[in-house]
């Protein structure tokens, strides 16, 4: 078996993530923590490398987060690897869907296994109704995909979006909900017992969730993927470190390029801090970087570029007054803007030009019985817990129509 040189950084939630991978697979690594050892930080920088988790096996490197390329290099056994992925570690909850499954009716069906659809499985099947849950890859929405939360209400650990939403399916499960990895491709939701067709079969439920999370605008800009780990980041927690008394740049336009941008001005000589537009998504409040003498806010300043030849060298921006190349020994993305995956709906639920499915207080659509939250519909801010509190308000308005009531019922013992 090979053997692995992992460089790592204290407080990476991938670097433990590929050392938790490297031991399930039986692969014997050496770690060098460039946290507790400065000297490995050299070791990096003369490779031209300023991320982690690093890991070099056998002359071949693998910069970041890359599983399934070291399933490859390594090979691994697929079943192995799913078994062991932190990433793909759901078969305790989630079963494969099978032909009992698509003989009965459902009190509720909810696509989507985020926030929003695990928290509407907890508060449903805790209210004893027959509920299951869709989901085609649970293991790649927004929130999964989060590397840190650290403010979710009564969590006071800090952990990943996975393992957050992670104990929320658990929860559910342990109410008795049914978790089925599938995807639905059509619907029929107009009659009383709703039809959701999905890739194995056809599921039928007296009432539908519909929580499918929305796809970030991931376009990559030239240069990016090159320099990815070599200059590129996107976690000031992972990386922020490499770049003490250096010159860095964040390009976003959310919250969390603000405080991603206030967190890199404690290790960088400067941050150029480039916004695309004239104004922060969300509460953001520009006014939180004002203490800090070395950020220069660049409104109205696109990123357009990666340049480097051999090594990452900069970036090049566009504004008003032309174009211009930055110098910078990194750059940081953390850009906004979320497209809702509701294309499969058709013209069948109503949505506005975007997609987002328009609801009402209650979170009921244009059709009885049909309800949809999180980011399937417009809301002020993007958060976990605004979408789990859309899951319990759908989840009760379900269980009212499923039993009848005229109002809703919250859930007290």
């Amino acid at each position: 078996m090979k053997k692995a040189i992992i460089y790592t950084t204290t407080g990476c939630p991938y670097c433990k993530k590929i050392k938790e991978e490297l031991t399930a697979w039986g692969v014997e690594y050496e770690e060098r923590n460039v946290t507790e050892q400065p000297e490995f930080f050299n070791d990096l920088h003369e490779k031209g490398i300023f991320s982690t988790p690093v890991t070099f096996i056998e002359g071949e490197v693998f910069i970041g987060y890359r599983p399934n390329k070291m399933k490859t290099y390594l090979g691994i056994d697929e079943t192995v690897a799913k078994k062991n992925d932190p990433g793909e570690d759901t078969s305790d909850i989630f079963s494969a869907p099978s032909e009992d499954m698509f003989q009965q009716v459902y009190d509720l069906a909810i696509i989507g296994a985020g926030p929003a659809g695990a928290s509407a499985a907890v508060y449903a099947a805790r209210g004893r109704l027959n509920t299951i849950v869709i989901d085609k890859a649970p293991g790649a929405g927004a929130l999964a995909i989060t590397h840190k939360i650290a403010n979710y209400p009564g969590v006071a650990d800090e952990l990943t979006g996975l393992q957050l939403v992670d104990r929320m399916r658990r929860q559910a499960k342990g109410f008795g909900a049914t978790f089925i990895r599938s995807q639905v491709m059509s619907t029929d939701l107009a009659g009383e017992v709703k039809q959701l067709t999905t890739s194995d079969g056809r599921i039928q439920a007296k009432a539908v969730f519909i929580a499918v999370g929305a796809r970030a605008k991931n376009k990559k800009i030239k240069g990016e993927e090159e320099f990815t780990g070599r200059g590129v980041s996107y976690c000031s927690t992972c990386d922020g470190a490499f770049f003490q008394n250096r010159v860095v740049g964040v390009s976003g336009d959310n919250e969390e390029a603000l405080l991603e941008a206030m967190a890199l001005a404690k290790f960088a000589k400067k941050v150029y801090f480039f916004i695309p537009s004239n104004k922060l998504q969300g509460t953001a409040d520009i006014k939180a970087a004002e203490s800090y003498d070395n950020i220069e806010v660049l409104w109205q300043h696109r990123v357009l570029e990666v340049t480097g030849t051999e090594r990452f060298e900069g970036v090049l921006v566009k504004s008003s007054e032309g174009e211009k190349t930055y110098t910078l020994d990194g750059v940081f993305f953390y850009m906004a803007g979320n497209k809702p995956n509701t294309e499969f709906l058709g013209d069948e639920v109503k949505r506005d030009a975007e997609g987002y499915i328009e609801v009402d207080e209650f979170l009921k659509t244009n059709l009885v019985g049909v309800f949809a939250g999180g980011d399937a519909r417009r809301t002020p801010v993007k958060q976990a817990v605004v979408a789990a509190a859309d899951g319990a308000i759908a989840a009760i308005g379900a269980d009212a129509l499923i039993k009848h009531r005229n109002s809703l019922v919250p859930q007290y013992s």
